[in-house]
């Protein structure tokens, strides 16, 4: 059955398909006045990684009643599952029922097949031998092909590809990005089969991390969705806020050390939000491709410094540039306003956008690259660090050179 075209409904109008738009929280929270075989029953319709997520927000007493309630022995996986890191191959895994020994016959096998295929989904069927070990593969249509009379050890595939469960999702998409199989079996560092992992699931749970990325660099957290409650969107939200407020502080003290030379060219003050918002793009730039270099796994040894140095030079002739037709601009204005010092403040702006640019440059490469290096997720509030950084390097570079140059 589809459980997309016919969702579980529960007394209170909710639907599997209601909760699976919520985050893990909420979701437990629509979820626990009901009962454990019903919260076990919608939990198998949304797929192991949601679910175990949810499953953990309960107390432990009540995640063992859930996971006992389910049907198939799916619980009992998401127990399992559920020790292994978030974001590894190990919290996606399902149950492989279909294990048989290599010498078995394939009349023994499809017989035994008969009941599980009423049950689930099966693609593949998993020779292991007396350890547990991966030998092969076979399809079940080539094994509806098959002689009764032949052993699987005669039609399977030997030496299959399989993921590890301590594998992280995008070191995964790495290595089955070529082969699009449907179901990717999972065995530990000895071989051994402990479970199986959809493409499918694969694929989505990685297309749901690459969505939160954009958030995380804002301080949104990863869990929050649409349809998450205001209460527990400003409880994920605020703190970041907070943090920003210091943050913006900080910039600001900047402005108040030159706060004579601006009040001294008042001008200086109109030009302060345009080096600002271009040295912060420019650093943005940066830690968006640093950021995703990341996700693709390309920064290797060495790679980061040479990256910052790319960047810090694209910074340099991104600024001159820009710096060029701002200073163009401030000129302009300048000579308007009959300012005597109007050449002066056009170099000074060439000069700070140039070498604020560097700075957003390095800062936008190096505050993923510091965050993860201290075990921090790279891009978590990664845009609030770099817009700080930027701000107080291209405020302090424009106000204390023109504070020093023009008297």
């Amino acid at each position: 059955m589809n459980s997309s075209e016919n969702p579980r409904r529960f007394s209170d109008g909710t639907s599997s398909e209601g909760i699976r738009e919520l985050d893990s929280q909420g979701a437990a929270d629509r979820l626990k006045s009901q009962s454990d075989a019903a919260i076990a029953a919608t939990l198998a319709e949304l797929g192991p990684g949601h679910a175990i997520d949810i499953l953990g927000k309960f107390s432990a007493e009540r995640r063992a009643r859930i996971a006992a309630a389910t049907a198939s022995g799916e619980g009992e996986q998401w127990l399992k599952d559920w020790h292994y890191p978030e974001g590894s191959v190990g919290r996606l895994m399902e149950i492989s029922p279909a294990q048989f020994r290599p010498q078995t016959p394939v009349s023994q096998v499809i017989e035994a097949m008969r009941e599980i295929v009423r049950q689930q989904l099966v693609t593949y069927v998993f020779a292991t031998d007396a350890d547990g070990r991966l030998a092969g593969i076979v399809t079940f249509r080539e094994l509806l092909f098959a002689q009764p009379g032949q052993r699987l050890e005669e039609v399977m595939v030997r030496e299959p590809f399989f993921l590890r469960p301590e594998t992280s999702l995008v070191d995964a998409m790495r290595e089955v990005v070529t082969r699009h199989y449907p179901v990717y079996p999972v065995c530990d560092n000895n071989g051994r089969l402990i479970g199986k992992v959809r493409g499918q699931v694969l694929f989505e749970q990685q297309a749901f991390e690459i969505s939160a990325q954009a958030g995380s660099m804002v301080g949104v957290e990863k869990e929050e969705r649409t349809s998450t409650p205001w209460q527990r969107a400003l409880k994920f939200r605020h703190p970041w806020l907070q943090l920003n407020l210091l943050t913006a502080f900080v910039a600001a003290s900047v402005v108040g050390i030159f706060q004579d030379t601006v009040n001294h060219i008042v001008l200086l003050a109109v030009f302060l939000p345009v080096l600002s918002g271009q040295c912060s793009n420019a650093g943005c730039q940066a830690l968006a491709v640093t950021l995703r270099g990341m996700t693709l796994n390309e920064l290797g040894a060495g790679v980061g410094r040479d990256l910052m140095l790319k960047e810090a030079w694209l910074g340099f002739l991104n600024g001159l540039l820009v710096g060029f037709v701002a200073s163009i601009g401030m000129f302009t204005i300048a000579h308007l306003q009959q300012n005597p010092h109007a050449l002066a403040l056009a170099a000074i702006t060439l000069f700070a956008m140039a070498v604020s640019s560097v700075a957003s440059g390095i800062a936008g490469a190096a505050v993923p690259l510091g965050l993860k290096r201290l075990g921090a997720d790279p891009a978590m509030a990664s845009s609030i660090f770099l817009t700080t950084a930027t701000d107080v390097v291209s405020m302090g570079l424009f106000l204390g050179t023109a504070s020093w140059l023009i008297p």
